[in-house]
């Protein structure tokens, strides 16, 4: 939903508009008949990876050169 809104009756509502904003909703704000700013609600950014997180979280139960020769084999 986009509305379109004077500066000054923008700031007489801004506590009601942004308490009703949903995803997608847009206020635009005129001065003089144009439009001077927009106001849209800000998505959560995605958490970013932390490298080293899982550190400790794999256990090697058994070790061998056979098991390795096979995977060497395949990356060839």
């Amino acid at each position: 939903m986009s509305i379109t809104l004077t500066l000054e009756e923008a700031h007489a509502k801004l506590s009601e508009l942004i308490a009703t904003f949903t995803p997608g909703d847009e206020v635009i704000m005129t001065q003089d008949a144009k439009p001077v700013a927009a106001l849209r609600q800000i998505t959560k950014a995605q958490p970013r990876p932390q490298f080293g997180n899982c550190r400790g979280m794999l256990t090697v139960v058994r070790e061998d050169k056979e098991h390795g020769a096979d995977f060497t084999e395949s990356m060839s």
